[in-house]
């Protein structure tokens, strides 16, 4: 029998390889609704991104782990992915534990990424803000020497946060990215997943898609775009070409 090669979206963690962006992500999806539009733009400009989902995201009312698994490998070839891993962490009771912060520190030190995302901070789902807590402890731990983590020492120089909240308020971004010639590409992403958007969800007074282009639509017209996605930054950031000021 001949075996078959392993796409690169459906890698173990230790055969994660560099990329310039790494998205750590709760459950397959959030990296797609929060980033989506912006992990196209990216690799549209040559940039290369992973993605790291902490779980498997099932249980749920209409997926399996056989469905998502599906759902996901169709997404990240759209998104045309470097890679993707999954941890394999519990959905439903992420802790941000030692051993979790250690396997996360290792794909860091493997993949040696520019920049990090992870969900922003406030959230209603304790799975998104315990994979934020694990990504921030894990960037430090990645620079630690004399430990049985893979791979050589280092530190992602920039971390930054997305939004994937299932809060309804209003967050305010640092910065803002442009989607708007991707925003049609997005959707098309996120339907990707129709067990998680799609099957049984209410279509009234708007269905869940039509939410976030709504969303899209409300961050692009604070960045002055027809549509966007919102970041937020806790450290400060270095502008070293001024003509970004008229640019954008």
């Amino acid at each position: 029998m001949v075996e078959q090669a392993v796409p690169r979206f459906q890698i173990k963690p230790e055969e994660v390889t560099d990329v310039d962006v790494i998205v750590v992500a709760p459950h397959p999806d959030d990296a797609e609704l929060g980033m989506g539009g912006t992990i196209l733009k990216m690799v549209d400009q040559g940039i290369t991104v992973g993605v790291v989902d902490m779980s498997d995201g099932e249980p749920t009312p209409y997926g399996s782990p056989e469905v998502r698994a599906r759902e996901t490998a169709r997404a990240s070839a759209l998104l045309r992915l470097a890679w993707r891993t999954n941890l394999g962490l519990p959905n439903r009771s992420i802790q941000p534990t030692l051993e979790a912060r250690a396997r996360l520190a290792g794909v860091f030190r493997l993949g040696r990424p520019k920049v990090v995302f992870c969900p922003y901070w406030e959230d209603a789902h304790p799975d998104h803000w315990a994979v934020t807590e694990i990504a921030e402890a894990a960037r430090f731990w990645a620079k630690l020497t004399k430990t049985d983590l893979p791979g050589d020492p280092y530190y992602p120089p920039r971390l930054y946060y997305y939004f994937c909240t299932h809060l309804r308020k209003p967050f305010t971004p640092s910065f803002i990215v442009d989607i708007s010639d991707v925003i049609d590409q997005k959707l098309d992403v996120v339907r990707c997943y129709e067990s998680q958007v799609i099957v049984g969800r209410p279509t009234e007074p708007i269905s869940f898609l039509e939410q976030l282009k709504a969303i899209a639509a409300s961050l692009g017209w604070f960045g002055g775009c027809a549509y966007g996605e919102g970041f937020v930054a806790k450290e400060g950031l270095c502008i070293r070409d001024l003509r970004g000021f008229l640019l954008g």
